[in-house]
């Protein structure tokens, strides 16, 4: 009959324990009538310590030793103990089969443990350790360097005569990339304005990007005058055709720039000839993941277009001729919230201002009160087809009986950008006959510029009115379809310019001077005409607006201030907002009458449709490649299986730091 340890231990713990130095005999086993070969000698010495045997150094506790079973399988000699010794000992009894030896085995992975701690077993502390160590001391990634929270501004969205224009989707999230990778497909394609080209913006399209953020600088007056040019031609082509990927600009700060250089180093080493030097720059590289915060884009209902109207009544009978002067304060670009319109048509609307002023200021008195109404009127919506002049011609002509338009219009002057410039182009869709009032503007015009302004370039610029186009060149055409004599002013010799339609229009391009002058030609010709100067005999070339009278430049700057410090696209100028207040209370200073006029969109055909989610916030997360995940999973799965074979094979990799240590000792 054959027991295991556990078995005897359980034994010896149940035999009668003798006095303290006092000698104990032989162990009696049940079914056993030998002692097994233990002699008599103190259980302190044979290795009793506290209810366990330990191998004594004393030979003959080393005989009877019950941990020493060098038949067992997989068995070891006692520390100290050789194995020919061991092997002329008595041997231990073999467990019984079937029985659970966990007694056993945690006995011996505790002393093996302990010996492998003592030995200093390298193998096994670098396949237990290593990971929990790296682990603790691996910093942790700050968490300003982690994720990035930036603002950016969709492209347009908008549906014209039911026409969509645009980007069609607002949702982003997707893992970024530059041009310089070669696989753009369900990317966000980073581009900086300064590297922008339509080749990129298309290409990126083609392979089916996820979306495109286009970085701006953040000071726009210092881009170079060859970027702004290439880029004001562009923003037409990018708004001309429905895109349906999203479409964002970010302004460019220290942290969003750090990302892109990030990202175009990743994207960079995807063009390595070597395959395992792209998989190792593609593991080690930062990636970032962007994400919108929004929801996606839905058409906004009821929007109203306002515009803005004032007049000044003329002295006399009471079918006196009308002047009207029209500006649209509304700008546009590629993106709604970046759309400044300096000079078109902020410069537009701060001449509209200061005419209002110096006439207000002459039909004060009796003796300078002229015999002609002058109409202002700021209308809106001019960048979505004058949508606000045509629904105010349409009321005032077809709705009602007491309008000044109905009356005896002597000529509309539309103002465009005028900002800048060496030149001034009078567009009509009709040469003006002689004898007619318009064409009488038209000689004061050229006059005062010829006289008292040589360096302007003054010309007559005819264009039919094109009804078969979605949208009209100018807002005069509004005027002409309706049969009123009407021309627009501005230094652009054609209305396809990019410099109308563009967020490069912005505070720095228009000249103070330039508008200054621009103001004072018109000025000097509407007076011309109004008070028939020249037909008393004034000279040309001599100056009206002088001394308490003069234009002041300051108010111009001022003004021009003002409107090019906020976005004014017609999505984002409601009824209530507070530029439209201040706009009318600005208007209420000089005219009478000011009242503002409302445009909604018919809801069964709507001629424009406006969308939301044009500014977001973007945040930017610092992430690993889906390659490093792959390549993690093969690491865990490889010190997994490390761990395994070590476990598996314990007792050959202990034999062998066994070995080695022996060697390294002897040595």
């Amino acid at each position: 009959m054959t027991w295991s340890l556990c078995e005897t231990s359980a034994v010896l713990a149940q035999q009668p324990v003798a006095p303290s130095g006092s000698p104990r005999v032989g162990l009696q086993l049940p079914g056993s009538s030998a002692s097994a070969g233990l002699t008599a000698i103190p259980e302190r010495q044979r290795g009793w310590r506290g209810g366990s045997w330990r191998c004594p150094q004393d030979p003959r506790a080393r005989a009877g030793c019950p941990a020493r079973r060098p038949q067992d399988p997989g068995g070891y000699p006692c520390r100290g103990e050789s194995a020919g010794a061991a092997a002329a000992a008595v041997p231990f009894p073999p467990p019984p089969r079937g029985a659970p030896p966990p007694a056993r085995m945690l006995e011996e992975a505790g002393e093996v443990l302990e010996n492998m701690l003592k030995a200093s077993c390298l193998p096994l502390g670098f396949i237990v350790f290593l990971p929990a160590v790296l682990l603790l001391v691996a910093p942790p990634l700050p968490a300003a360097d982690a994720a990035h929270e930036f603002t950016v501004y969709r492209m347009q969205q908008y549906d014209l005569q039911g026409q969509p224009y645009g980007t069609r989707n607002a949702v982003l999230n997707t893992e970024a990339r530059t041009m310089a990778a070669e696989v753009l497909s369900r990317r966000c394609v980073l581009m900086r304005l300064l590297d922008f080209s339509y080749e990129q913006y298309q290409k990126a399209l083609r392979q089916s990007a996820g979306a495109v953020v286009i970085i701006l600088p953040r000071a726009m007056a210092a881009v170079p005058q060859d970027v702004v040019r290439q880029f004001m031609e562009i923003e037409p082509e990018m708004l001309a055709m429905e895109t349906i990927v999203p479409v964002y600009f970010a302004v460019e700060d220290e942290a969003l720039l750090s990302i892109y250089e990030q990202t175009q180093a990743a994207s960079a080493s995807q063009g390595s000839a070597s395959a395992a030097e792209v998989l190792l720059r593609t593991a080690t590289a930062n990636g970032f993941q962007m994400v919108t915060s929004g929801v996606q884009s839905k058409a906004v209902s009821d929007w109203l277009i306002a515009s803005v109207e004032g007049r000044l009544t003329g002295l006399g009978g009471e079918d006196l001729p009308t002047i009207v002067i029209v500006a649209h304060y509304d700008a546009f670009g590629v993106a709604p919230w970046l759309s400044l319109g300096a000079d078109s048509n902020g410069s537009g609307v701060s001449v509209l201002l200061e005419l209002a002023r110096l006439f207000s200021r002459l039909y004060t008195y009796k003796r300078t009160h002229a015999a002609y109404n002058l109409l202002f009127f700021a209308s809106g919506g001019g960048k979505f087809n004058y949508q606000g002049t045509k629904r105010w011609l349409e009321d005032n002509l077809d709705h009602t009986d007491s309008s000044l338009l109905q009356d005896n219009v002597a000529f509309v002057l539309c103002l465009d950008t005028v900002g800048r410039g060496s030149s001034l182009h009078l567009h009509v869709s009709k040469p003006p006959r002689e004898g007619t009032l318009q064409h009488a503007f038209l000689r004061e015009l050229e006059t005062v510029a010829a006289h008292q302004f040589p360096e302007v370039r003054f010309s007559m610029v005819h264009k039919r009115i094109n009804l078969a186009e979605d949208v009209l060149a100018w807002e005069h055409e509004r005027f002409a379809i309706r049969r009123l004599p009407a021309f627009t002013l501005s230094h652009l010799e054609s209305h396809r310019d990019g410099q109308r339609s563009s967020i490069m229009d912005v505070r720095s391009r228009v000249d103070s001077k330039t508008l200054t002058r621009n103001t004072r030609i018109i000025a000097e010709a509407l007076t011309r005409v109004i008070y028939n100067l020249t037909e008393k005999g004034t000279p040309p070339d001599m100056p009206v607006f002088t001394e308490q009278m003069q234009i002041q430049q300051e108010q111009l700057d001022s003004v021009m201030d003002w409107l090019t410090h906020q976005p004014r696209a017609a999505q984002l100028v409601d009824k209530d907002s507070t530029f439209l207040s201040t706009l009318e209370h600005h208007l209420g200073r000089y005219l009478k009458d000011v009242k503002q006029h409302h445009v909604k969109a018919d809801k069964r055909d709507p001629e424009f449709v406006f969308y939301d989610q044009l500014k977001q916030v973007m945040n930017a997360y610092r992430v690993k490649p889906a390659v490093f995940d792959l390549l993690l999973a093969v690491g865990i799965a490889a010190y997994l299986g490390m761990a395994y074979a070590a476990v598996q094979h314990f007792s050959l990799l202990y034999k062998t730091v066994q070995r080695l240590l022996v060697k390294a000792k002897t040595q």
